[in-house]
């Protein structure tokens, strides 16, 4: 595959990035690092197009974006809306979701408890994820994100020059659930081992950068999360001290936000500059959103070098943007 892309500019950054002046939605920023609340605007297919180019301005911003209130929404206007911000792709490359691209998120199939961004395991990483709060419990079920821009701008120069240079794999058969519940007679339920074995139906391995060029503004970014399996040319015990060093440096509270959902909440993040962790604080109650991703492109070094699939086509899951 030979896939061409103009290289962005430091210059690119500073001009997507600047300015918080807004005309048609209010944005209020949520921690320093990462997040913003966006108001004054009903969520639809039928947004007019500045509406849709500020959403999408605070998103390159904030990194993940948050609205209240927006309970007109049920898939059918969710996928309407996320048409507008890019193309909606396939619910997931290997677990099946509805007819309107949604991959339901239900702690029936286990809870993602672990730092991630969504889908490395494929060369085409979705380039924005919007999830739905559907059914919630009544305490917890709380989402964190974290902002991997400013991880990778607060690491020092020789950290920086480390990590530059290095490339991991990445692929799905990770224990999603590694954080389960030990305790129930029989482990895990048959619900639950079902969802599993679909998720990995299909062996998915991508090397990629870790760290990556945003296609958008610029930014370098640290691509790491739970999807990595080793890291390309170093053996066991030096790939997981660094894979840890950096996972460290992304998760730092300082460099996160954490969002109490309530029916009506929906949220944009921007799946190429951030990792996410759904909370596992409710204990047996159920929890399910429902969430759309948006097609990316493959991820290109700092030396211009892009992503490389290994093993399975994720052609199906997700054109190119």
């Amino acid at each position: 595959m030979t896939i061409t892309q103009d290289r962005p500019t430091a210059e690119h950054t500073a001009l997507d990035l600047a300015g918080d002046d807004y005309a048609t939605i209010t944005v209020h920023k949520v921690t320093e690092s990462i997040g913003a609340r966006i108001g004054g605007v009903r969520l639809g297919g039928d947004l007019d197009a500045r509406t849709v180019a500020e959403i999408r301005r605070a998103l390159l911003k904030h990194k993940v974006i948050f609205f209240s209130g927006q309970d007109q929404l049920d898939d059918a206007g969710q996928y309407e809306f996320a048409g507008l911000l890019g193309q909606p792709t396939a619910p997931h490359p290997t677990v099946r979701g509805n007819e309107h691209a949604v991959l339901p998120i239900n702690s029936d199939h286990g809870k993602a408890n672990s730092w991630h961004t969504d889908v490395t395991f494929v060369d085409r990483i979705p380039a924005i994820s919007v999830l739905r709060a559907v059914q919630l419990p009544a305490y917890g079920g709380t989402t964190t994100w974290a902002n991997t821009a400013t991880a990778y701008e607060r690491l020092s120069p020789a950290l920086k020059a480390l990590v530059d240079r290095l490339w991991a794999v990445h692929t799905n058969l990770y224990d999603y659930v590694a954080e389960r519940d030990e305790k129930r007679i029989g482990g895990i339920d048959v619900q639950e081992q079902a969802y599993r074995d679909e998720f990995a139906s299909q062996v998915f391995e991508t090397e990629h950068p870790l760290v990556r060029v945003h296609p958008e503004t610029g930014e370098r970014t640290l691509l790491a999360g739970h999807f990595i399996k080793r890291l390309v040319g170093l053996n066991t015990h030096d790939s997981i001290d660094i894979f840890n060093l950096i996972q460290r440096h992304v998760t730092r509270l300082e460099n996160t936000v954490r969002w109490n959902w309530s029916p009506g909440d929906l949220a944009i993040w921007d799946n190429r500059a951030t990792q996410h962790y759904g909370v596992a604080d409710y204990g047996d109650q159920k929890r399910v959103l429902h969430r759309i991703t948006l097609a990316g492109d493959v991820p290109l070094s700092v030396d211009g070098v892009h992503s490389t699939s290994r093993k399975g086509d994720a052609s199906h899951f997700s054109s190119l943007s």
